[in-house]
């Protein structure tokens, strides 16, 4: 494997906490390099938890999430994957097993986000959206399955305001995430009572890109709380499940400050 598709990074320097929740626990999280994953990334770092994380097109930002995860003591390791493909998926579950020796948390989060008329929405379009948002949380679940049942472990996958609410230009996406949340629930039975399976629904998420400045204003307006949510909430909503009681199980935990009320 070239470095540009791998990046891991052991630093053993700092003490470890009896204080962190997550210390002597593994945690993947897919579409970690950036955004919503990396924040996710970061609070089960600073949790204790040693983090794998996947990218497909993001090798730097991958490093660079990499090299910050260290910086709280714990074991780190990056790994391309594209989560539609199943070949590259089994590779990196077993590149999981391998760096860190087993798997506690999935953390099922890289998907793609597109707006688009309804009428406009091509076969190729929706077809892609659901490989990503639907089709990869599934098989990376299948994958991971032999791995979290051997340590009684947790999944939590990555949902949305838009699979609870319909918004009219987002048909394929809203879909999509709809999916995701049944395949949620689904799964919270299946797996149970080895795993359980939760799902964390964003609701208008400020990351700071400058081109939406203008739409988040207006969501803020709209929004109970009167702003727009930030990627440490999202990260915060994810520390709970991984930490709640096992008896949780199968729930939808929206986090959009009351918009979708």
């Amino acid at each position: 494997m070239q470095w540009s598709d791998h990046f891991a990074v052991y630093n053993p320097a700092m003490p470890s906490s009896n204080l962190k929740p997550l210390h002597g626990k593994t945690a993947l999280i897919t579409g970690g390099a950036k955004r919503l994953g990396r924040a996710s990334a970061l609070a089960l770092a600073e949790a204790g938890a040693d983090v794998a994380i996947t990218f497909r097109n993001s090798a730097q930002d991958a490093q660079a999430t990499v090299i910050d995860l260290t910086s709280f003591g714990v074991r780190a390791v990056a790994l391309r994957c594209d989560i539609t493909e199943e070949k590259s998926v089994k590779s990196a579950i077993k590149e999981v097993k391998r760096e860190l020796g087993g798997l506690d948390i999935l953390i099922n989060n890289a998907a793609n986000y597109e707006t688009a008329n309804f009428e406009d929405i091509t076969v190729k379009q929706w077809d892609a959206i659901f490989a990503s948002n639907t089709r990869g949380p599934f098989l990376v679940s299948r994958e991971a399955l032999p791995l979290l049942r051997k340590r009684k472990g947790k999944i939590v996958n990555m949902g949305s305001l838009g699979g609870l609410r319909p918004w009219a230009t987002h048909a394929h996406y809203c879909s999509s995430k709809a999916a995701v949340h049944m395949l949620t629930k689904v799964m919270a039975k299946a797996l149970a009572p080895e795993i359980a399976v939760n799902c964390v629904a964003p609701g208008m998420i400020d990351l700071g890109e400058k081109a939406a400045t203008s739409f988040f204003k207006k969501m803020a307006k709209q929004t109970p709380m009167l702003r727009n949510g930030t990627g440490e909430e999202i990260a915060a909503a994810v520390l709970f499940f991984v930490t709640a009681p096992h008896f949780i199980t199968g729930q939808i935990l929206a986090v959009d400050g009351g918009i979708g009320l």
